[in-house]
C-alpha cells in the first residue's frame, strides 16, 4: 500500500517544485503522453473526497498530474510537505470541504481540469451565474488558469445587478487578474462625466422629432439621477459651470418656444392654426415643465420665471383664441403646471420679483385657474371618458397653486390685496382657489395697522 511519499521526487508547476510519491510521478510522465478522463477509476491515482457540513460525501477519481497542474490547493496536499490524511485502494485521498451550495460547482471545476483547451470561454462556462459559482470555488482551491479564463469570460458578457454584487464579493481574492473586470466597475474621471453631462443636457433641451421623445425622456431621467443627492454623492455637483451650461441650454429652449408662440398666434389671427403646431406647443410645454424641475434643483429659476412673465400674456391670448378651434384642455393643464412652478418659487421668495410683476401674475393667472378647475372636475360622460383618461393631471398642483396665490397676495401692498380679495368674494368660483387665509390676515393687519404704525406715522409728520 502506497501511503507515504518518496522524498526528492519532484513535479514543477509555475516555478514551484512539488515532491510527489513514486506512483504519482510515474503517472505524471504518462500524462504527458496520453489524456486522462475525469472520474476514471482504473487510471486514477487520487481520490478527491468532496464533503459538506450536511453530510453529503462523494468520491471522485482523478489524476495527480492534472490536479497538481490546475490546483495549488491539491498540489500542496500531494507534496511531500503535506502528510497524506487517508489511503483508499492504494490511492492518495484529498478531502475538500465545501458548502452545500458549492457542491456541484466543485464537481464542475474538476471536470474543467480535464478540458484540453487554452480557453474555456465559449465552450464551458454556460452563463454568468454558473461561472461565478465555479470562480468562487476556483479561488478557494487556487486554480489560476481557471480563474483567468473565468475573468476573461465575465469581462466580455453582460451582468445583472445581483450578479454584479456577487462579482464584487469574489474579486478581492483574485488579485491583479481581476483588473479587466474592475475596469467595467471603476468610476469614470470627471472630464468624461462632464462631457456626457453636457451632451445629455443639450439633447434633453432640444426639439427632436417625435420618434426620439422616449430617448429624450430617458436622457432627462439620467440627468436628474446624475444630479441627485441620495445615499451616494452626485455624479455632477451643482457648481457654477454646471449652472451656466444648463441655463444656456434652457435659454435656447425658451427662445424656440417664444418663436413658436408668436408663429401660432399669427396663424390663429389668420384662421389657419395647424394641428402640427398645436402638438408642438404641447411638446414645448412639457419641455418647460422639465426645465422648471431641473432649474429648481439647481436654484437657477430666475431667468425662467422672468421669461414666463414675459410670454404669459401671449400664452393666455393663444389659449383664448384657440379654444373655439381646437381641443385645448390638455394644453391648458400643461400651461397651468408650468405656471404653478413659477408661482411657487415666487410665492416662497426663491425668486424675488418687483411688486408690479407679482400683482400682474396674480391678476392674470388667478382667473385662468378659477375657470380651468371646474372644467377638470366635471365627471366625464361615457363618450368623454377616453379623452379624460389621457390628462393624468396631478391633483397636488391645485394645492400648490392655492398656497402660492395666498403667499404672493400676502406679499403685496394692502390696497392691492383688497382689490384681489374683493374680486374673489364677488366671484362665482369662490371655492377655488380658497383665499380665506389671505382674507383673515388682511383683516387682522388692517384692523391693527393704525395702532402698529403710530410711531412711524408720527416720525413722518
Amino acid at each position: 500500500m502506497i501511503g507515504c511519499f518518496t522524498p526528492r521526487v519532484t513535479y514543477e508547476l509555475n516555478g514551484v517544485t512539488y515532491e510527489l510519491n513514486g506512483e504519482a510521478c510515474k503517472i505524471a510522465e504518462l500524462g504527458r503522453q496520453s489524456s486522462f478522463k475525469f472520474n476514471d477509476r482504473p487510471t486514477s491515482d487520487v481520490v478527491v473526497r468532496l464533503r459538506t457540513p450536511e453530510g453529503r460525501d462523494e468520491w471522485l477519481y482523478c489524476h495527480s498530474p492534472i490536479l497538481v497542474e490546475k490546483s495549488k490547493y491539491v498540489a500542496d496536499r500531494l507534496s511531500d510537505t503535506w502528510p497524506t490524511c487517508q489511503i483508499l485502494d492504494a490511492r492518495s485521498c484529498v478531502e475538500v470541504y465545501c458548502q452545500e451550495s458549492d457542491f456541484d460547482y466543485n464537481i464542475m471545476l474538476l471536470r474543467l481540469f480535464y478540458v484540453v483547451s487554452d480557453s474555456f470561454i465559449s465552450e464551458s462556462w454556460h452563463g454568468v451565474r454558473n461561472t461565478l459559482g465555479i470562480l468562487r470555488v476556483a479561488v478557494e482551491l487556487g486554480c489560476p488558469k481557471i480563474i483567468s479564463s473565468a475573468v476573461e469570460y465575465l469581462e466580455a458578457v453582460p451582468w445583472e445587478e445581483a450578479e454584479e454584487e456577487e462579482i464584487l464579493q469574489i474579486i478581492p481574492g483574485i488579485g491583479p487578474t481581476a483588473d479587466p473586470i474592475l475596469a467595467r466597475l471603476q468610476p469614470v474621471d470627471q472630464v468624461a462625466i462632464w462631457r456626457i453631462f453636457v451632451t445629455a443636457i443639450h439633447f434633453a433641451t432640444s426639439s427632436p422629432p417625435p420618434s426620439l421623445r422616449d430617448l429624450k425622456s430617458s436622457a432627462r431621467e439620467q440627468l436628474e439621477y446624475m444630479l441627485a443627492e441620495d445615499d451616494d454623492a452626485p455624479l455632477v455637483t451643482s457648481c457654477g459651470e454646471v449652472k451656466f451650461e444648463v441655463s444656456a441650454c434652457i435659454r435656447r429652449l425658451l427662445l424656440r418656444f417664444k418663436a413658436l408662440l408668436e408663429s401660432s398666434l399669427n396663424e390663429l389671427e389668420a384662421l389657419v392654426f395647424e394641428a402640427e403646431n398645436f402638438e408642438l406647443l404641447q411638446s414645448y410645454l412639457s419641455d418647460l415643465l422639465w426645465a422648471c424641475q431641473i432649474s429648481s434643483k439647481l436654484e437657477i429659476m430666475k431667468d425662467l420665471v422672468n421669461f414666463w412673465l414675459e410670454v404669459s400674456d401671449v400664452v393666455h391670448k393663444l389659449i383664448e383664441k384657440a379654444s373655439s378651434k381646437v381641443e385645448t384642455l390638455e394644453m391648458m393643464l400643461k400651461v397651468i403646471e408650468v405656471a404653478a412652478k413659477v408661482l411657487e418659487v415666487t410665492g416662497y421668495g426663491n425668486v424675488v420679483l418687483p411688486t408690479s410683476k407679482r400683482f400682474h401674475m396674480v391678476k392674470l393667472w388667478l382667473p385662468f385657474v378659477r375657470v380651468l378647475k371646474p372644467m377638470v372636475d366635471v365627471t366625464p360622460s361615457d363618450t368623454e371618458e377616453e379623452d379624460s383618461s389621457r390628462l393624468n393631471f396631478d391633483c397636488e398642483v391645485w394645492q400648490t397653486l392655492e398656497s402660492a396665490f395666498v403667499s404672493i397676495i400676502l406679499s403685496l401692498p394692502s390696497s392691492d390685496q383688497a382689490e384681489i380679495l374683493t374680486e374673489w368674494l364677488a366671484n362665482q368660483h369662490i371655492r377655488y382657489p380658497d383665499l380665506t387665509e389671505a382674507f383673515e390676515v388682511w383683516c387682522y393687519r388692517s384692523k391693527v395697522a393704525r395702532k402698529r404704525l403710530v410711531p412711524y406715522i408720527a416720525s413722518f409728520e
